[in-house]
């Protein structure tokens, strides 16, 4: 397949990048990444929803790159929690911890949960801007499930080790982190995000 035009993908980190690449690089799309700027690219993630998060990411970049930019901003909604850590994810806990510490501090509050309740979803928000930065596509998708009481599985990254998605409801050894990635974007709320956000890219690129 010939390739489309470019599209900047507004993220730094290189595991989100990859599923993103799973589904959109076969398009014969030309995914450009932040660190092709030639300057820093360090938005602030300081807006009350992930849809917030999403836009202006994706605008902050088209503005610098002169083009096309996909921004997405996802995390973990515990309802235990009141949907802690929320658009947090990335960040909960303060500075100094990292996914492993993250996970770590979440299992502690969720200490004396009792199984029935542990109950969360993903959610994952895709924003599209133009090179003026308006807004020409947003979609929004959810992955529903339940939470482990330790982690299992090496693959994904963030909450993936303690995450069971519904429709493997009951078997601990179908974390996000133990999934094959087809099956990961077939059931993810990223996945399901992208496969919506392929239907538009035609009339985009």
């Amino acid at each position: 397949m010939a390739t489309i035009r470019g599209l900047w993908i507004a993220t730094n980190n290189g595991k989100k990048l990859a599923e993103l690449s799973r589904m959109l690089t076969p398009l014969g799309i030309d995914l450009r990444t932040p660190d092709q700027l030639g300057q820093p690219f360090e938005p602030i993630e300081d807006q009350p929803d992930f849809r917030g998060n999403a836009r202006k990411k994706a605008a902050l970049l088209a503005k610098l790159a002169k083009g096309l930019a996909l921004g997405d901003d996802s995390g973990l909604c515990v309802e235990a929690l009141g949907g802690r850590p929320g658009v947090l994810s990335a960040r909960y806990g303060g500075p100094g911890l990292d996914d492993r510490g993250r996970l770590l501090r979440l299992l502690e509050e969720l200490r004396n949960v009792a199984t029935a309740k542990r109950t969360a979803h993903f959610t994952c928000s895709l924003c599209v801007c133009n090179a003026e930065g308006r807004v020409v596509a947003s979609i929004e998708e959810h992955c529903h499930g339940t939470l482990l009481e330790a982690p299992s599985g090496d693959g994904g990254f963030g909450y993936d080790p303690i995450f069971v998605p519904r429709e493997f409801a009951g078997d601990p050894t179908k974390t996000f982190a133990q999934l094959d990635a087809a099956t990961k974007d077939r059931l993810s709320h990223r996945g399901k995000a992208l496969r919506k956000l392929v239907l538009e890219l035609p009339r985009l690129l």
